[in-house]
C-alpha cells in the first residue's frame, strides 16, 4: 500500500511496505522534450536555470501537467497522448513554432527511486506561429538552428546539461 509523505506542486514523496521493508519514492508530473530537426540543423533554445544559475542550451519542452494533482487523475491513461498535447503545446510557447505531425521516439526514466519521466519528440514538419513565443512569466528562452556538428560538440562538452537529453540527442544524431 502506498502514503504519500510530503507533497509539493510538482513533487511527491511515497513510500511502499513489502513486509518490514519500506521503500521510497520521489515522483513528479512527467516531461516532453523535442527534437524539432530542419535542414540539415537541430533548434535548441538557450534558457535561464535558476538550478545552475547559468544559461543552458536545451531541447525545447515542458511539463505534461502543471500540478500534482492533475498528474495524479490521469496517471492511469495513455500518457503518450497528453505528451502529444503538452510537446505541441511547449513548441509553441517557447519558440514559436506549429509543430505538424510530431514523431514519439522514447520514454527515457529517471531511475528506480526516482519517478520522473521524459517523453521525446522528433518534429520535422512545422510553421512559424505569427505570434511568436509566449513565454510564461520569469521565462528567459532564446532558440537558434545548430548544425548536427555543433549539437554534438554541445553534447560532449557539456553545453547542455541535461543528461537524459544528451543521450537521447546523440543516439538520434548517431542513427
Amino acid at each position: 500500500m502506498e502514503e504519500v509523505k510530503y507533497s509539493g506542486k510538482i513533487i511527491e514523496v511515497v513510500q511502499e511496505k513489502h513486509g518490514n521493508k519500506v521503500f521510497e519514492t520521489a515522483r513528479r508530473s512527467p516531461g516532453v522534450r523535442a527534437l524539432i530537426i530542419g535542414d540539415s540543423k537541430m533548434l535548441l533554445s538557450r534558457e535561464w536555470r535558476n538550478e545552475t544559475k547559468n544559461y543552458d542550451f536545451r531541447l525545447p519542452g515542458g511539463k505534461i501537467f502543471d500540478t500534482l494533482e492533475e498528474f495524479r487523475k490521469h496517471s492511469n491513461s495513455d500518457m503518450v497522448k497528453f505528451a502529444l498535447d503538452a510537446v505541441i503545446k511547449e513548441v509553441y510557447e517557447e519558440v514559436g513554432l506549429d509543430a505538424i505531425k510530431p514523431k514519439f521516439i522514447k520514454i527515457s526514466c529517471a531511475g528506480a527511486t526516482i519517478k520522473w519521466d521524459l517523453y521525446y519528440f522528433v518534429i520535422e514538419e512545422f510553421s512559424r506561429n505569427p505570434r511568436g513565443q509566449e513565454l510564461e512569466e520569469g521565462e528567459d528562452i532564446s532558440y537558434d538552428w545548430y548544425t548536427f556538428d555543433q549539437v554534438k560538440q554541445f553534447c560532449l562538452d557539456g553545453q547542455i546539461q541535461e543528461d537524459r537529453s544528451v543521450a537521447v540527442i546523440l543516439t538520434y544524431l548517431l542513427k
